[in-house]
């Protein structure tokens, strides 16, 4: 990173002007939600992710439907597609690429946001000096049940412990985390958070995928119902959401 041309999200919210075009490193939600955010401002923007899909782990019909919305406000997408090398040539960033047919391609930007996930802030915290232990990938911290850490009356949640880094998933963990303190059942069912995408229109779920369901051979009941029937979406001409609700075969829970 050199905070101008090849930026993180910090410095992608504080461009001083609407760049001529984009490449955005990642499909995750950080990547979608800013790049869709300098499109709608102007800006030609390409997004570059290794994986077959936008948004990973993700219901699939979703990630499909998401990308087909941002393709037609002007996103375009180079997917399966890894990257090998980037460069700042006279305020120009140079992204070389190799796409999944294995053709290499070199994409040329203003800017460059990488996008590929964010890592904890524990700058000032002084953790070597006290007893409490990283996990085995030495990033973030290691935690009981109670979100206890090693040194008594410390705890931790959110992003410096295991787990998504996701803002509904830290503000369930600092309550169940004051419970454990006060000495109650603290509890976090970490299949019920929430994942948000606030792109236009935004994607949200809940749960477990069809694709998860189906691996773990968990029969279930599925109901879809398109925007394109629902007058309010008609009138707002919003049409292209959906809702879709997966429930246990026997249960219907």
């Amino acid at each position: 990173f050199d905070g101008k041309t090849i930026v993180s999200s910090y410095e992608a919210l504080s461009f001083n002007r609407v760049p001529e075009n984009l490449l955005v490193i990642g499909a995750g939600a950080i990547g979608l939600e800013l790049g869709s955010v300098w499109a709608r401002l102007g800006s030609s923007v390409t997004v570059v992710e290794t994986m077959p899909s936008i948004l990973p782990g993700w219901d699939k019909q979703l990630c499909r439907a998401l990308q087909r919305e941002l393709t037609k406000q002007g996103i375009k997408f180079l997917l399966e597609t890894r990257i090998t090398g980037v460069s700042n040539n006279k305020g120009k960033a140079v992204l070389t690429v190799v796409d999944k047919n294995g053709k290499e391609i070199a994409l040329s930007g203003e800017k460059v946001l990488v996008a590929v996930g964010r890592k904890p802030y524990m700058e000032g915290l002084n953790i070597g000096s006290t007893e409490i232990q990283y996990l085995e990938d030495g990033k973030r911290l290691k935690v009981n049940e109670l979100f206890q850490t090693e040194t008594p009356g410390v705890y931790a949640i959110g992003d410096l412990i295991h787990g998504p880094m996701l803002a509904h998933k830290a503000e369930e963990e600092g309550i169940a985390a004051v419970e454990c303190m006060a000495g109650k059942a603290g509890h976090v069912n970490y299949s019920l958070i929430p994942g948000i995408v606030y792109t236009w229109p935004e994607a949200a779920v809940v749960g477990f995928t069809e694709e998860e369901l189906n691996n773990k051979g968990v029969p279930f009941n599925k109901g879809y119902f398109p925007f394109s029937g629902n007058g309010r979406a008609i009138a707002m001409d919003e049409q292209a959401g959906f809702v879709k609700i997966l429930s246990e075969k026997e249960s219907d829970r």
